[in-house]
């Protein structure tokens, strides 16, 4: 009974709905996907407390504070103070960020297996990591952000079946499939906008 109050929980219905429109807006690199993203963590932090994935409820408190630096970067970031860019991860820096994402999976990983009842303590951790990394990414409006989070979303898929948070999980199917059309079609932008 208690899986199927997870399942219709309107909280988790609610913020599926403020992802799917985040995501959509991110896409189109609509500025409302700021505000619409700030909804969608605010209340995933209820949903990941009751189902015990403390590192994502974690995240998502870091989250809200990204969203509203996304919101700024997004804004203000670009030449000038104006709109920012779309760019890209020269490869010294992607290899530092790998190196962040292992060395912080494996510490975050270890203190929630031993200090607390962490239902997926590593998939949980490497999950919360990589989608810090992704949001920081995603904030400065860098491309490969969307192959993070393709990553991401994969593994989200696994820990929510797995925790019975059946929307949760169909929301980061979908979420799959628009972190790859985000991806092609910022690459398509960001190569169009490249000098000849």
């Amino acid at each position: 009974m208690e899986n199927l109050l997870t399942f219709l929980s309107p909280v988790e219905l609610l913020a599926t709905l403020f992802g799917l429109t985040c995501v959509w807006l991110t896409l189109r690199e609509n500025i409302w996907c700021w505000p619409a993203g700030l909804v969608q963590v605010s209340l995933y932090i209820a949903v990941f407390y009751q189902a015990r994935l403390y590192s994502e409820m974690g995240l998502h408190i870091i989250y809200v504070f990204l969203q509203i630096y996304g919101w700024y970067h997004w804004l203000h970031g670009g030449e000038d103070r104006g709109r920012l860019s779309i760019s890209r991860l020269p490869p010294a820096v992607a290899a530092r960020w790998a190196a962040i994402a292992l060395a912080s999976t494996v510490v975050l990983g270890w203190i929630m297996d031993s200090r607390t009842d962490a239902a997926l303590p590593y998939w949980d951790a490497a999950a919360t990591v990589l989608s810090l990394i992704a949001q920081w990414l995603m904030a400065r409006k860098v491309l490969e952000s969307w192959l993070i989070w393709i990553l991401v979303d994969i593994m989200a898929v696994g820990i929510y079946l797995s925790s019975a948070l059946y929307l949760s999980a169909g929301l980061y199917g979908v979420f799959l499939v628009l972190a790859t059309s985000g991806f092609l079609s910022w690459k398509t932008r960001c190569q169009s906008a490249a000098p000849a």
